[in-house]
């Protein structure tokens, strides 16, 4: 059922504040944008903090980044950007999500991908999530940087910076940014006991072929090692 454009308002902000209460931004961090039907953008103002974030408060703005709407004072965030990237580059994508996962990105920090196959929900939902190259915020290096992933990945590590998801709606790329941090939470526990060895490759196909029968929409890059290529 397709939302309305006020629900549409509504749950960009109850997303906002769900990431807040957990953790997953703060201060004025992160940044959320949603497709709407015509082919504008909804999205999350610069300089405010998504705890405080109202329906008011979002700017409508089109392809080009140019503002249709928004209350006097309130204009896009910088990195729309990457956002527009996204939907460029994936007709699928309706929603997008930036934020600053602690875990993931402490793992983005230090140029590490997270690409165990170990713990089932970790490969069902988004198996590996690669580091792009670090780029200058707000500047087109951002969106030069994720695009070479966005063909087989949902999520996305930023070097030095964050985390970069996108779904169908914004339930879907809020739910793989806390996929992300769960993975990023999972993969530091398990380096702190010892490590573990990836999942079979059979019982890793089996599970990534779950995906269709669980509704779980989207890319999946499959069985992909970063950290070790040669693995």
């Amino acid at each position: 059922m397709e939302l309305s454009y006020l629900s549409i308002r509504e749950q960009i902000c109850d997303v906002c504040h769900k990431m807040w209460q957990r953790g997953i931004v703060a201060a004025n961090d992160g940044n959320i944008s949603v497709k709407l039907e015509d082919g504008t953008f909804l999205c999350t103002p610069t300089g405010i903090s998504k705890s405080m974030i109202t329906p008011k408060m979002l700017v409508r703005t089109d392809r080009a980044g140019n503002v249709l709407e928004a209350q006097d004072g309130y204009r896009p965030s910088s990195e729309m950007k990457m956002h527009y990237r996204c939907y460029e580059k994936r007709e699928d994508v309706g929603a997008v999500v930036h934020a600053h996962p602690p875990l993931a990105t402490s793992f983005a920090a230090a140029g590490k991908a997270l690409d165990a196959y170990c713990v089932m929900e970790n490969i069902v939902n988004t198996g590996a999530v690669p580091v792009a190259p670090y780029a200058t915020p707000s500047t087109e290096e951002v969106p030069d940087s994720i695009e070479p992933f966005l063909e087989n990945h949902d999520a996305i590590l930023l070097a030095h910076h964050g985390a970069l998801t996108v779904g169908p709606d914004l339930l879907a790329a809020y739910y793989k940014m806390e996929s992300v941090e769960f993975y990023a939470k999972t993969s530091l526990c398990l380096k702190i006991l010892g490590g573990a060895e990836d999942m079979p490759q059979e019982d890793i196909r089996t599970l990534i072929g779950l995906r269709e029968g669980y509704k779980i929409t989207g890319r999946h890059p499959g069985y992909v090692k970063y950290n070790n290529p040669e693995e």
